[in-house]
């Protein structure tokens, strides 16, 4: 049991065991960055470490330079390489194309949704009151009102 914190931890022992090696993790991983707080306390203010998640730490500037690595051949000096850079260009191309790349057209959706969607959504936030007037009303002028089932009294 740690004093200064009042939480119990686990011993080393049953931290070793196989299942164990998730909490391992995440207990060294606490343990190191308290370390580190209490190294660092009085150079770190709380606006620094609140605002430490804002940024993405990247170890090479290749990244934000856009650079290509690996080896490059022009003008059919090394066929190969050529022919390797072809089809990396290729592939990207092929990655950009699949993301503009739409299953259903415009207009195909707005025609579903102009359907039952609407109508469904329109008889959800209906009143009763609306719901009752609705229900009245016939659809077509043509088209009789449904007659209302009386009970019927069962006979003995």
């Amino acid at each position: 049991m740690d004093r200064t914190t009042g939480k119990t931890e686990l011993s080393r022992s049953i931290l070793d065991m196989k299942f164990m090696r998730k909490t391992k993790e995440k207990v060294e991983q606490q343990t190191f960055q308290s370390q580190g707080e209490e190294y660092f306390e009085n150079a770190l203010t709380a606006r620094m470490k609140k605002e430490s998640g804002l940024f993405i730490i990247e170890p090479s500037y290749a990244i934000c330079e856009q650079l290509t690595d690996g080896r490059f051949s022009f003008q059919g000096m090394n066929p190969e390489i050529e022919k390797l850079m072809q089809l990396e260009e290729n592939m990207k191309r092929m990655k950009e194309e699949a993301k503009h790349e739409t299953e259903v057209s415009d207009e195909q959706m707005a025609k579903r949704w102009q359907g039952s969607h609407i109508q469904t959504m329109n008889k959800r936030f209906q009143t009763k009151k609306n719901r009752r007037f609705n229900a009245k009303q016939p659809k077509d002028e043509n088209e009789p009102k449904p007659k209302k089932l009386k009970f019927l009294k069962p006979s003995d």
